[in-house]
């Protein structure tokens, strides 16, 4: 029962956050552009506009599922039911903002939502939430996660092309969100087993530094970028980061056979070329502004 339950809230965490996204695309598409040497202005003004404040408003009611999820089934079985928003991202692009999804884009989406879920699936069968982890291996993996993060973000800085740089940095907050749900998974173990005193943990400042981040960089992305590519590449990054995180750094098992790990291998090589396909060819700004 307890498992049904965690599916059912991750199931509405797929689907409110992309409806979050949707209504921060457009809202952040009337506001000025991100400024990251002016954070408290820049929040200021993207709250100015009431549909970035509704998306945030729907967003926190669907971080609130997603932790209710965590807290009750492994986090790679969360990752993996979210990866289904991918497909309803594009169906509530169309219905809600009237954008054209073309065909290379359903591909890319149709092929990122089968390779999230096949990789889901292949997982072994887990019980209970899995929230013990190695301290040395959490570290290090979160410590990973954040400098491929720092990297997509500075992008043209070392040399990437400057009109791939709202869909890295789509990618790089989808990794700083992943950073955040991993160290929450953390404290969902750490609160279960002490109690509210297993807040008082550094895994904390973690969360909200990451998620701070991931805001203003999210922010940007959405800015910059046609709402369909650079959401379905925020969303396969948080997700394929929570899904390795919860076997390398929570111990969700892995297939003990080879056609098990032949899938996984295969639905990852499917969710990084869908990366590569789903983004427009062109530069993303001018179709961000007419899709909004």
């Amino acid at each position: 029962m307890t498992f049904t339950i965690g599916i059912l809230l991750a199931l509405g965490c797929a689907l409110t956050t992309n409806i979050g996204f949707l209504y921060k695309h457009r809202g952040a598409c009337a506001a000025p552009p991100v400024d990251f040497r002016r954070p408290l202005t820049t929040t200021r003004r993207l709250f100015s506009s009431k549909l970035f404040a509704a998306g945030m408003l729907i967003a926190a009611g669907s971080w609130i599922l997603h932790i209710s999820a965590m807290a009750l089934v492994p986090l790679s079985v969360v990752q993996a039911v979210l990866a289904g928003g991918v497909v309803l991202l594009a169906i509530m692009a169309e219905r809600m903002l009237g954008c054209c999804i073309g065909r290379r884009q359903w591909v890319g989406l149709g092929m990122t939502a089968f390779g999230l879920i096949l990789l889901g699936v292949s997982l072994p069968a887990v019980h209970g939430s899995h929230s013990r982890f190695s301290v040395p291996g959490m570290i290090a993996f979160e410590a990973g996660l954040i400098v491929a993060g720092t990297v997509l973000i500075i992008g043209p800085r070392i040399g990437a092309p400057a009109h791939h740089h709202a869909v890295m940095l789509g990618a790089a907050s989808g990794i700083l969100f992943g950073v955040s749900d991993i160290a929450i998974k953390a404290l969902s173990g750490m609160v279960g087993a002490h109690g509210l005193t297993g807040l008082l943990s550094p895994w904390l400042l973690v969360t909200v530094a990451a998620s701070i981040v991931a805001f203003f960089t999210s922010a940007s992305s959405l800015q910059d970028s046609a709402p369909v590519p650079v959401i379905a590449v925020t969303s396969t990054a948080a997700t394929v980061s929570g899904i390795v995180g919860g076997i390398v750094v929570f111990g969700d098992p892995l297939p003990a056979n080879v056609v098990g790990m032949l899938v996984e291998c295969t639905a990852f090589v499917l969710v990084v070329f869908a990366a590569w396909l789903t983004p427009a060819p062109s530069r993303a700004a001018g179709l961000g502004t007419a899709a909004a």
